[in-house]
């Protein structure tokens, strides 16, 4: 089990850590849900319901391939 840190920023957001995003297999776009426990807050990627993402209908571009060539634009 590993640590990772970040900071939160005056308008209340963070950056995931790459060390978890990789572990969680996050992309960009990706939703996270918050569990709060007695040991503290548990972070986990949450499923995306296919009608919030208005470009669900577009699977013919959402390959590796696809990810590499765009993923940075």
């Amino acid at each position: 089990m590993g640590v990772a840190f970040s900071k939160i920023s005056v308008k209340s957001q963070t950056v995931i850590p790459r060390e978890i995003r990789e572990r969680l297999g996050l992309k960009p776009g990706d939703r996270v849900r918050y569990s709060w426990t007695e040991k503290g807050v548990v972070i986990e990627k949450a499923e995306r319901p296919s009608e919030d993402d208005p470009f669900a209908v577009f699977t013919e571009w959402s390959g590796e391939a696809d990810e590499r060539a765009y993923g940075k634009l």
